[in-house]
């Protein structure tokens, strides 16, 4: 029988079929997703005291793979010259980081920032209009695409919206236009300064899929009566979303930090 086996692998090779396999679907991918407004790292109660290590210890506690940061000081006077929080936070969490600035703020930036444990293989940065007739702070988006470990690629963003709804709506607006011809997975997650029944998230709605439709209130942090921090995935991929949570976390920042489960076939 051997004497028929090797002229046939040698065949089989020389033809380019020995050795292969058919294509393998790629392994679900799970992760666990945070958005939080983390108030510059000042806890409320604390006076002017900035205490990195209490939000890195509420994210470690979570054991998120993706969070969306908003409200991220970097080299201002209130949080030390120097001082990077988007980075001291991925140092304290063990992840990477990308920043972006919305304004400058007393001698440094201050913005939105993201954290992961996947690899970075690129990142984007947008500022969001304001209405020139509806002035107020400038707004921001960060983005980065990862590689999983399955090797697919997703697209995971923070932002923070204004405080003016018609401003709102133009920033949504532009982030559809950044991203809504992507045909990457992509995540959301930010403090949309929106209740559930506003017009921009309705306008959201009609592209991306919210982690939670009941979502609980994340503002203020004792007694919270508003839900205005979300996490929502773009429509049109393999990714699900459920097990929602709001942590009652009451000490480290002025917002509740959310945290969502995903899976991407």
């Amino acid at each position: 029988m051997k004497k028929f086996l090797f002229p046939l692998l040698a065949f089989l090779a020389l033809n380019g079929v020995a050795g292969t396999l058919p294509d393998q679907p790629a392994k679900k991918q799970r992760f666990k997703v945070m958005t939080y407004n983390i108030h510059h790292c000042n806890p409320p109660s604390a006076g002017d005291k900035i205490d990195v290590e209490a939000i890195a210890k509420v994210i470690n506690a979570e054991k998120p793979d993706f969070v969306a940061l908003q409200e991220v000081d970097v080299n201002t006077e209130r949080s030390g010259k120097g001082k990077n929080q988007a980075q001291q936070l991925a140092a304290l969490t063990g992840m990477k980081f990308y920043f972006s600035k919305a304004i400058d703020h007393q001698g440094g930036d201050y913005g939105v920032a993201v954290l992961t444990r996947f690899p970075i293989v690129d990142s984007a940065k947008f500022a969001l209009p304001i209405r020139p007739e509806l002035k107020e702070e400038d707004r921001t988006i960060a983005a980065v695409t990862v590689k999983l470990p399955n090797n697919r690629k997703l697209i995971f963003a923070s932002t923070h919206l204004g405080l003016k709804e018609p401003n709102r709506i133009h920033q949504a607006e532009t982030i559809m236009k950044h991203f809504g011809g992507t045909e990457l997975p992509m995540i959301l997650g930010g403090d949309f300064n929106a209740t559930p029944d506003s017009p921009v998230i309705a306008y959201f709605d009609k592209y991306f899929t919210r982690s939670c439709t009941d979502c609980k209130p994340t503002i203020p942090v004792e007694v919270p009566k508003k839900t205005i921090d979300f996490i929502m995935h773009k429509q049109g991929s393999k990714l699900k979303s459920g097990n929602t949570r709001v942590i009652d976390e009451q000490y480290a920042s002025d917002h509740l930090p959310v945290t969502a489960e995903f899976t991407l076939d």
